[in-house]
């Protein structure tokens, strides 16, 4: 027991000494690291006999988690003090007068949506939108997801506590699909739309957030095929990155709402730290990459949407406009599209009078 309370007081003293976040880091992995002291020590009681780990079990359980709780604090401490510190330098200045010019700019998810739009009018699609606030029919059970599908669970759907008068869970949309089925209902075969917006979903990390943007293609008429679905996207990547070298590949998957069912990948190099799309996957010097998921809808989703699949087919394909924004810009964090940084969209931003056109290029900047 002595040398878990010195062991638990050299713990102590070092996370209180830590100066930094890298220095806290070190002291963690070095207690509580796979190879550090008291992961040792947890390793060691397997090799105990039942009374020696009733004892010395809870004792060193106890000593783990007064560490870990220690170093939680001490995080959170430095954090606070670092972001006190920023707070004391980055200032500004309210009573200035407005500058002479307008500042702003335009976001690069709005950008990147006009140049989908204007890409796609140029082939013939029409733009679809629909609520983000769905129910669980047209955004599940339509698209051909089981019950028991894993989407609809509670860790990745936000559900609101209340159902509609049809008795239909709601939820936030996870993908825009709805919208597809909403724009057959209506306007029945055949159709040629795209659907962007916002979807939403319980995921958070440098290359997912809780709220991203999507863009959903649909093509509905007689004599449909994948080869008219690689055709599309082809073309549309093309005129998109302003390359001519686009390949890409269609790899068997597997959709509720396609079947069949493929993953897009795109071959790209790596120029620095940048991922640039082009060339060929299979080629030295190049990979392939996933761009998004496609497939030919599904019959039993023409059914719900009351188009009769005897005669007409069609293709969906889906992709994030957050994603390809990144790999089109240099962006390397899918969260600063979020954190209202000025600066950063100072940086990013558009000019308002830099409309993207096919014949002066849907990127170029003003």
């Amino acid at each position: 027991m002595s040398d878990l309370e010195q062991l638990k007081s050299d713990a102590l003293t070092q996370i209180e000494a830590a100066g930094d976040a890298d220095a806290l880091e070190a002291v963690r992995v070095a207690f509580l690291g796979k190879q550090g002291s008291i992961s040792v020590l947890l390793k060691t009681l397997g090799k105990m006999t039942p009374e020696e780990r009733q004892t010395q079990g809870p004792a060193i359980q106890g000593l783990r988690a007064a560490v870990a709780d220690a170093i939680a604090d001490k995080k959170t401490t430095l954090e606070n003090a670092e972001l006190d510190a920023r707070l004391a330098t980055e200032k500004l200045d309210l009573t200035l007068p407005a500058p002479d010019s307008p500042q702003g700019s335009i976001h690069p998810v709005s950008q990147v949506m006009d140049e989908l739009a204007e890409i796609f009018a140029d082939l013939g699609f029409a733009v679809a939108t629909g609520p983000e606030i769905e129910d669980d029919w047209h955004n599940f059970t339509a698209l051909n997801m089981a019950e028991t599908h894993p989407a609809r669970a509670m860790h990745d759907t936000f559900y609101f506590p209340d159902v509609d008068a049809d008795g239909r869970r709601m939820l936030l949309r996870t993908h825009t699909s709805p919208v597809q089925i909403r724009a057959m209902q209506a306007q029945g075969a055949p159709i040629r739309i795209i659907a962007p917006g916002r979807v939403y979903r319980s995921d958070s990390d440098a290359t997912h957030t809780p709220m991203f943007h999507q863009v959903e293609g649909l093509v509905i008429d007689k004599g449909i095929h994948l080869g008219h679905l690689k055709w599309t996207l082809e073309t549309f990547f093309k005129a998109f990155f302003e390359r001519e070298d686009i390949t890409l590949r269609l790899r068997p998957s597997y959709f509720p709402f396609t079947e069949p069912s493929v993953e897009v990948d795109v071959g790209y190099s790596n120029e620095g730290d940048r991922r640039v799309v082009g060339g060929h996957g299979d080629e030295p010097g190049y990979d392939w990459m996933e761009l998004g998921g496609s497939g030919m809808v599904n019959a039993r989703v023409l059914e719900f949407a009351g188009i009769d699949p005897d005669e007409y087919q069609g293709f969906a394909f889906g992709l994030g406009i957050d994603r390809i924004a990144m790999l089109k810009y240099g962006m390397n964090d899918l969260r600063a599209f979020f954190d209202g940084d000025p600066r950063w969209l100072r940086h990013y931003g558009f000019s308002p009078f830099d409309q993207p056109t096919l014949s002066a290029g849907v990127g170029a900047k003003a």
